[in-house]
């Protein structure tokens, strides 16, 4: 291992930030830029090395390979951790239209949601068939429905999730509005008592490979989806109408009085999906 991956790696281990999979997913896009920063001809560099001209030639690498504005911008963000850790944050503008990186273009009105459906019956581990019906119930990521722990979650008119098990480490609650919500909560604490949906015996990581696995073996796909679903069944709770997405009225088409209640109807979901900006949850409502 060269002195730059290694370096890296001790950067990694000592700051912890986020979630467990936004660690990994960190050191994992770290370590590739040290291999493309070797292959570009910079050698002997350590992790307190980096220089405007590395961040620069990682950039042309990225865009030379023709990765999607979506992957470079995440690359970035990686980019400016490390630099922030080792005191050069200036060395990148915050801006990524400074580099010549586009905002990203959200397609809408596409509908990528999906059911679980006899599916399910194909997934033969009980704690990966829990963790879907959470997703699909409440509209969590994968790694909030592995982590689940019900006997904790759950506060009687909705759920509370921690935010160790979060996007952004952001504790956020979700209303318990449907039985089936309810039944499916009521399963997930026969199941896990006053644990979580990982089995004793495994960690995180482990079962987040069962999960995907039991996944692919079971033809299951972008289960993302699943909180698409979510998002346009409570928009339509709230509205009493389909989102857009799913065959309703796009933005034009709604009343004065309607889009008061669509603006107040998509704040709500997306505080319940854990994003920040509306614009994100219009990708899964549409426009």
């Amino acid at each position: 291992m060269d002195d730059l991956t290694y370096t890296l790696q001790q950067l990694c281990r000592r700051n912890r930030d986020g979630s467990h999979t936004t660690q990994a997913d960190r050191m994992r896009s770290l370590a590739l830029s040290a291999r493309q920063l070797r292959e570009a001809g910079f050698r002997q560099m350590r992790a307190s090395s980096l220089k405007g001209k590395h961040a620069l030639a990682l950039l042309d690498c990225w865009q030379s390979e023709g990765l999607s504005t979506g992957t470079i911008k995440n690359r970035l963000s990686h980019l400016r951790w490390w630099a922030e850790k080792i005191g050069k944050a200036g060395i990148l503008p915050a801006d990524n239209t400074q580099l010549g990186v586009a905002d990203r273009r959200y397609i809408t009105n596409i509908n990528k949601a999906r059911e679980l459906g006899s599916g399910l019956d194909q997934i033969t581990d009980s704690y990966v068939r829990m963790s879907l019906q959470l997703q699909s119930a409440f509209g969590l990521r994968r790694e909030e429905a592995i982590k689940f722990q019900p006997g904790y979650a759950d506060r009687g008119d909705y759920i509370l999730l921690k935010g160790s098990w979060t996007k952004g480490g952001r504790e956020r609650s979700v209303p318990i509005t449907t039985s089936e919500q309810r039944e499916v909560l009521q399963a997930a604490h026969r199941l896990a008592g006053v644990g979580s949906l990982i089995p004793a015996h495994k960690n995180y990581i482990q079962q987040r490979n069962v999960y995907d696995g039991q996944c692919k073996a079971a033809g299951f796909s972008h289960m993302h989806g699943l909180r698409r679903r979510y998002a346009q069944n409570r928009y339509e709770a709230l509205t009493g109408w389909k989102a857009p997405a799913a065959g309703g009225l796009s933005a034009r088409e709604l009343s004065a009085a309607q889009r008061i209640e669509d603006a107040h109807a998509r704040q709500t979901i997306s505080r319940e999906l854990g994003h920040e900006r509306t614009q994100i949850t219009a990708t899964y409502l549409g426009r």
